[in-house]
């Protein structure tokens, strides 16, 4: 199965750089990277011709990519799917830790049968080249409080075609919003990879210190309220002292 990641950047270099190393050391045979640039200004550009070139050398791997201005990252995200092609599809701003990384999940995936819509795994944080934490996602019902991390999701392309894409009027918590409209069914099952897979930038729209967390959760609870979950309060505070819980193992 192809396996399409998602990748979506704005003047960001420096840490898209670590991203497009390590998509290239992976072994997993089909890959095609999408990227979408917001229109950067700090030679991001540059390093997407330069990538996009390279691979333009190598045997199972194929690169979309446009830069033009958008409407922020879920824009950017949905936009990226759009111009997608394969049958599995993962976002990837982050960092894939190991060359065998995609090999895994896909294997997790295809292990888990026709009733298996995607697979998620384990992650730490990183400031630069220091873990910051790590968070160990088991496995758990969304509707209990628990969630995947949305930066090791890889998923069928059905799921997408099936319950839509990301809703841009959120600010910080799309991502959760789009889980939980797919996961409250209890016939969408996850594979689940109990190995450290993807390293995520600390920093980033949601993680980024307390506060953000703090509007991410907000958004959250209006996402249950959405999807017309039972008892969004109590998931929302269930899920809130999960992640807080991270905050008192930061390294």
């Amino acid at each position: 199965m192809k396996v399409s990641l998602l990748v979506t950047v704005y003047n960001a270099k420096q840490t898209l750089s670590l991203t497009l190393r390590s998509i290239e050391e992976q072994d997993y045979p089909d890959i095609e990277i999408v990227m979408v640039d917001g229109g950067s200004a700090d030679g991001t550009v540059e390093l997407i011709r330069a990538f996009a070139a390279r691979m333009e050398e190598r045997q199972g791997y194929s690169v979309r990519w446009v830069s033009e201005p958008d409407n922020g990252l879920y824009d950017a995200m949905n936009k990226a799917f759009r111009m997608s092609t394969g049958e599995v599809v993962a976002v990837c701003n982050d960092k894939l830790c190991k060359p065998n990384a995609i090999s895994k999940m896909m294997d997790a995936l295809r292990q888990g049968g026709s009733a298996c819509v995607g697979v998620h795994a384990d992650l730490v944080y990183v400031e630069g080249e220091r873990i910051v934490r790590e968070w160990r996602m088991g496995q758990g019902r969304i509707t209990q409080g628990w969630m995947p991390g949305h930066p090791t999701l890889f998923l069928r392309r059905a799921v997408y075609e099936k319950y839509g894409l990301y809703d841009t009027s959120y600010r910080c918590a799309a991502d959760y919003e789009f889980m939980v409209r797919f996961l409250k069914e209890p016939q969408n099952k996850l594979a689940y990879v109990p190995e450290i897979l993807v390293a995520m930038f600390y920093g980033g729209t949601s993680n980024a210190g307390l506060e953000n967390y703090l509007v991410s959760f907000k958004e959250g609870y209006q996402a249950l309220r959405k999807n017309e979950v039972p008892h969004p309060l109590w998931i929302t505070l269930r899920r809130t002292l999960r992640v807080l819980s991270q905050f008192g193992s930061r390294r």
